[in-house]
């Protein structure tokens, strides 16, 4: 497989691009730390990313785990007090909104639309968006080749819908609920192409 990355518009990249941690209004009493409920504190990340997020067996590893780990630390918390959950991208307001995660540090575009419903802190990266391809496939040289493929991302994400607004409108999208499942879809034959920021597919 092969990645190919491609340029947007710097407002996009800024505005719609980054990735951040963003944090529920919390629990400002409670006895671990400002962010919290009781003694620990609950942070959604994702579970199949190696490299941001990732879970073996009992063992989280990853950038978005240590991001975690510090803002844990600057609100009080020793790391044995996260407990970390995963946070399916469809699902995160709805985490947030509800008290299954105190926080979510996971790869999450900020947005105007999310902005309406959450708070977001940061960005602590900022990431451009690209393609994923098979390696033998030399007909998606960008996303402007992509009319009449099928194009795989996840549920609640915006990068697909933002090829079909902007680049392909004739493009097929597939929604999967992780983006090892649109890898392994590629893998297959399934679809023609993944999309999502160059962070996750690197």
């Amino acid at each position: 497989m092969r990645q190919n990355k491609y340029g947007v518009p710097a407002m996009a990249a800024a505005a719609a691009l980054m990735l951040s941690a963003c944090s529920s209004s919390g629990d400002d009493e409670s006895s671990g730390g400002d962010g919290g409920s009781g003694d620990k504190l609950t942070v959604g990340i994702k579970f199949d990313q190696p490299g941001l997020g990732l879970q073996k067996g009992s063992e989280y590893s990853g950038f978005d785990v240590d991001v975690a780990y510090y803002v844990a630390d600057k609100l009080g918390y020793s790391q044995d007090q996260v407990e970390f959950v995963q946070s399916v991208t469809a699902q995160r307001e709805t985490m947030l909104e509800n008290g299954q995660a105190d926080m979510i540090v996971a790869t999450y575009t900020m947005s105007d639309a999310r902005k309406e419903q959450i708070d977001f802190a940061g960005p602590y990266l900022v990431a451009g968006q690209s393609l994923l391809v098979a390696a033998d496939d030399d007909s998606i040289s960008g996303p402007d080749n992509l009319d009449g493929k099928k194009l795989c991302s996840v549920s609640g994400a915006v990068p697909a819908q933002r090829i079909k607004d902007e680049y392909a409108s004739d493009v097929q999208l597939y929604e999967a609920s992780t983006y090892s499942e649109c890898v392994e879809l590629l893998g297959n034959g399934t679809i023609d192409a993944v999309t999502t920021d160059d962070s996750i597919l690197a």
